[in-house]
């Protein structure tokens, strides 16, 4: 956005915020499903600063108010960041603690997990850390028998009941109180940002639901994560805190770069991320980034980190999720490995999308999109009573990706790293070489095949379902499991061909070569890239995430690599796709339009249409405007000399409109029916003493209207629009008005030239 400081005065607007200010129970500042004018929220701040700055002058007390309003930002980044980290701490605590429920329960304290019980046991031993008496699984607790077919069943039952129950139960409250709860929200968030207003999705119901049943959505197995859900939570404690404040408040804008800033706070918790989560703010979710924003969304994300911190719901003393130790380089050869990984991520990203947004259209065109619990339970069932009897499904999908992303170590007692140790081998602890696999790792393997299968599927059917759902998590699933399988076999290429031209520079028989774990790092960060086109972002966040920093090489290649080949098959993330899907009025700044058209070519009236609805400057009567505003649905009028001349003096928004008749009819004695709206510079003369008092409004004109030609190309308007952040825009010939460009006209135009359904942008 530019800045207008000369804005006010140029269109004479003045005081006229003090009562336009004023509460009418059926005027509001923007309408539900408009879109905000970035440019009269950036004028409208540009004269609140300047009235401070110049009252300040006149008193200590003005002083100490302009500073306080100074200081709000900071202070409103400050309760950001603490409520979402606390949040966050409290949904992963109660997340550990219902995931393991569906399996047993803790009998010296139900409210603890299934670690925690057995951290604070005295009987466990070194070598089955996992096991204690005080945690018994449900078949054992009820029938005292914890081995067998018998309590095998009974596990399986009660497991596939808790999930059923926490879905419903999700799935219920988000349709019965907070319908904005469900899905990922950052689709809606981006539009939001963009400037469009959805009313109630960031509300105090949409936080409180959203909390409570993403700890159930998650806990019920679901192949969903927290993190993308935690970035609506974020912004709607942003929303919250900017109601305290009239600077954002009253100001659409302003408030915007404070849900900047929250977004940046939700993945700094989500995935212990800070820098990663201003990056992801600015890459992939914002709108309008100044710099200011930039510092306050660093210390939103440093509040927001600390706090979680303080609460340490990992029991890790880290704030990392997947912390790893890796003790070998990488090497040049090991990047043909890594950029296929980029491939494969590419790949299941193009395949993904198109596989989600196609059954998620199919849900809104069909009966299935009216019962959204059925489909909950359905997909709930179908995805426990697969999930169970693998132990790479049946647990949490972040445990999962932690013990994916593990180097087998002396002490690790995964299956993954159950290898034929030499006897003879004399090394440190930290440093094992390669060595053969052993039963335990083909059998993880075959595990792991099917664990990526059945993830891929059934990923496509549970995002966009009526309740909250990330996509983060799932999507690293996938790339993990793939990334592992892929090590795996690099390694053991590695052990059985050391004399092979390819290992032999770097790979000597009894080194440690290869790092499947890295692999799975690797893969990871190539399908959550394919799937959402992030890439600098993207990096940071993994090696934040990790603690690998000297991975970052690889990590880039696969970022790269899997955004070209998604990319080849289709521009759009998974939330542009989203965004399109459900027709939200979002222009791209990444979309390139280059159709030769002008502005005459989109602009409304058409020549079959009725001609544009216009006020004159003054022949105009209060009767009149009333009528058009009542039977017309318009943000705004083009003011003209005359009908005759269409000669344009300026643009009126329709509520400054509303308002301004309403306080004259309320506090101006004579401003009747009859009486002529003037817009003209010079004081009206009353014809006769009977004549009604005339209404100036002259103060409500914005005499500098934007406004194209009518052979401008479309090229250069949406540009404008896109930059500027504009409403509408008015092309004129010579002065004359001739019609209107509106925001949702340039997309319906975009999509056309797209061969799509213009008809799908639903909203203003």
């Amino acid at each position: 956005l530019i800045k207008v400081d000369a804005y006010l005065e140029m269109n004479g607007t003045g005081n006229l915020m003090d009562f336009l200010d004023e509460p009418f129970p059926d005027v509001s500042t923007y309408e539900d499903f408009h879109t905000i004018d970035w440019l009269r929220e950036k004028s409208r701040d540009t004269d609140r600063h300047r009235k401070i700055t110049t009252k300040s002058k006149e008193s200590y007390w003005e002083l100490i108010k302009s500073l306080l309003d100074a200081w709000s930002g900071w202070v409103v980044m400050l309760l950001i960041g603490m409520l979402t980290g606390t949040l966050a701490g409290v949904i992963d605590l109660a997340v550990d603690w219902m995931t393991d429920l569906k399996e047993g329960v803790c009998l010296s304290a139900f409210y603890y997990s299934h670690e925690q019980c057995c951290w604070t046991s005295n009987e466990t031993t070194f070598d089955d850390r996992d096991k204690c008496p005080q945690w018994q699984k449900w078949a054992e607790l009820m029938t005292g028998h914890s081995e067998g077919a018998g309590a095998y069943v009974l596990n399986y039952f009660l497991y596939v009941l808790w999930a059923l129950l926490f879905s419903f139960l999700a799935v219920s409250l988000v349709r019965v109180f907070a319908p904005y709860a469900c899905g990922s929200g950052i689709p809606e968030i981006k539009t939001i940002l963009s400037g469009f207003i959805i009313r109630g999705y960031l509300g105090k119901w949409t936080l409180l639901i959203k909390t409570v049943t993403l700890v159930l959505a998650v806990s019920s197995g679901l192949s969903l994560g927290k993190e993308g859900p935690l970035v609506h939570v974020a912004c709607c404690c942003g929303n919250l805190f900017c109601s305290l404040f009239s600077k954002y408040s009253k100001n659409e804008g302003k408030r915007r770069e404070v849900l900047s800033a929250a977004a940046a706070a939700g993945v700094s918790v989500a995935f212990g991320a800070p820098i990663g989560g201003v990056l992801f703010s600015l890459e992939e979710v914002s709108y309008y980034f100044p710099l200011k924003t930039l510092w306050r969304s660093f210390f939103a994300a440093l509040v927001a980190a600390f706090t979680l911190r303080a609460i340490n719901p990992f029991g890790n003393s880290r704030l990392v999720l997947f912390y790893v130790e890796y003790h070998t380089p990488w090497y040049m050869a090991e990047l043909v490995p890594f950029i296929l990984l980029g491939v494969f991520g590419g790949l299941w990203g193009t395949l993904f999308i198109r596989g989600n947004i196609a059954w998620c259209r199919r849900r809104k065109t069909t009966l299935l999109g009216k019962y959204p619990v059925l489909e909950v339970i359905v997909i709930t069932g179908i995805t426990a009573v697969l999930a169970f009897p693998n132990p790479y499904t049946r647990r949490s999908t972040s445990e999962l990706i932690s013990e994916l992303f593990n180097d087998c170590g002396a002490l690790e007692s995964s299956q993954l790293c159950d290898y034929v140790n030499n006897p003879n081998m004399s090394r440190p602890v930290d440093d094992i070489p390669d060595r053969p696999a052993g039963p335990g790792v083909y059998s993880a393997l075959w595990q792991l095949a099917l664990a990526l299968i059945f993830k891929i599927v059934i990923t496509i059917f549970t995002f966009g379902m009526k309740i909250p759902s990330g996509l983060f998590i799932p999507s690293m699933a996938v790339g993990a499991i793939a990334g592992r399988i892929v090590g795996i076999a690099v390694e053991q290429m590695a052990y059985h061909h050391h004399d092979w031209i390819i290992f032999k520079n770097w790979c000597r028989p009894g080194a440690d070569c290869v790092t499947p774990g890295l692999y799975a790092m690797v893969g990871a960060a190539a399908c959550l890239g394919g799937v959402t086109r992030m890439t600098v972002s993207l990096v940071v966040i993994m090696f934040e995430l990790t603690g690998g920093l000297e991975y970052i090489v690889p990590l880039m290649a696969a970022a790269v690599t899997s955004k070209w080949v998604a990319d080849a098959f289709g521009k759009e993330g998974i939330y542009e796709s989203h965004i399109q899907l459900n027709g939200y009025p979002y222009l791209d700044v990444r979309d390139e339009f280059t159709h030769r058209t002008l502005a005459t070519d989109v602009m409304r009236p058409r020549r079959s249409e009725p001609p544009l609805a216009v006020l004159t400057q003054d022949s105009t009567t209060v009767e009149d405007v009333e009528t058009l505003i009542k039977d017309t649905d318009y943000n705004g009028f083009p003011v003209v000399v005359s009908r005759e001349s269409e000669r344009l003096i300026g643009f009126v928004q329709r509520r400054e409109l509303t308002v301004a008749i309403k306080t004259a009819r309320q506090k101006q004695d004579g401003v009747v029916s009859s009486s002529v709206v003037y817009f003209t510079e010079d004081n009206p003369q009353v014809a006769e003493a009977c004549d009604p008092q005339p209404l100036k409004l002259r103060r409500i004109l914005n005499l500098s209207p934007f406004t194209v030609t009518d052979h401008t190309p479309m090229e250069t308007v949406v540009d404008i629009f896109r930059k500027l952040g504009l409403r509408q825009c008015l092309v004129t010939r010579s002065g004359r008005l001739l019609g209107i460009i509106t925001k949702k006209d340039v997309l319906r135009h975009m999509a056309q030239m797209m061969n799509q359904d213009p008809e799908s942008i639903m909203f203003n």
